[in-house]
């Protein structure tokens, strides 16, 4: 395998380290980072989706950050074209592109090689579904396509919709992980933190995020030009500060419900990750830092 054909993949739970980590390797290591974040794509989605800011990049170039409008559905197929792009880009600096990252339908789709489906919308068929109770569109996802639903965000109608339109449009259960490599040599890293320690992580970066009314004022902001319906498509942070400002919950409730639906977010995440077994798991960068060495000599 030639050597510019190196990826170096990142992965892990929200709020495991993955940003920290990546940066350590990247100024060690002479390498570029992709972002695979579902969220970080759009632009103005920062606080909430947890941005990396430009003082925290400490100089490491990042791709796949604010590519998209908020207002405009980003799909898996548009993700995997612009990181293929970026990594080609890198790769010919002779650098190392590390590919970052908890939305594993993202990772996989460059990992793996597979071909996404371009399915078009059905708007008829969007509307009919969406007419069913969130409980109605998982069950029946479960039932055409048990792996996509054992992964998929429960309670975020656009994904079980948008899921549900690839499979009965094509008749075949979403691509997920087919055991194909891809025309990279990758090195799979993810980071393995424990269930007391994830939750700790989860809560101070919740505190940090609220300070000064940070996060609520980012919703504010989006709000000018999004739907609340939008808003809330996006998932844990937005739909619950969406929520709270349409005065739905109270202010603690918006509390408790990050929380809770982080780490629920968190154990899909694992479950994910768990099922490749070319992932190396660390607890420390040493250990990355060793496997990342003996990868690029």
């Amino acid at each position: 395998m030639k050597k510019e054909n190196k990826l170096l993949v990142i992965v892990g739970a929200t709020a495991s380290g993955k940003t920290a980590l990546s940066i350590e390797l990247a100024k060690k290591f002479n390498a570029e980072i992709i972002s695979a974040d579902s969220r970080q794509v759009y632009k103005g989605m920062d606080i909430g989706s947890g941005k990396i800011t430009k003082k925290e990049m400490q100089g490491v170039p990042h791709h796949l950050l604010d590519v998209a409008n908020p207002k405009t559905r980003f799909s898996v197929a548009r993700y995997q074209k612009l990181a293929l792009r970026a990594i080609k880009n890198i790769q010919k600096k002779t650098k190392i592109p590390i590919l970052v990252g908890g939305t594993g339908f993202y990772i996989q789709s460059v990992v793996d090689g597979i071909v996404v489906p371009e399915v078009k919308p059905d708007w008829k068929l969007r509307k009919r579904l969406s007419k069913l109770s969130l409980k109605q569109l998982f069950l029946r996802l479960k039932k055409l396509d048990p792996a996509r639903a054992a992964a998929i965000d429960k309670n975020n109608p656009h994904r079980l919709i948008r899921a549900l339109e690839i499979v009965l449009k094509t008749g075949k259960p979403v691509p997920r992980f087919s055991g194909t490599a891809s025309s990279f040599n990758i090195l799979e890293i993810g980071i393995r933190r424990s269930p007391d320690e994830l939750k700790i992580a989860i809560k101070k970066r919740l505190i940090k995020r609220l300070k000064n009314n940070a996060m609520i004022n980012e919703v504010k902001k989006l709000r000018k030009t999004l739907s609340w319906k939008r808003l809330e498509e996006f998932g844990l942070e937005y739909r619950f500060v969406a929520q709270y400002l349409q005065g739905k919950i109270n202010y603690q409730e918006m509390i408790d419900n990050i929380l809770t639906e982080s780490w629920h977010y968190a154990k899909r995440q694992i479950t994910w990750f768990k099922r490749d077994k070319r992932i190396n798991w660390v607890t420390n960068y040493k250990q990355a830092e060793r496997l990342v060495k003996k990868f690029v000599i």
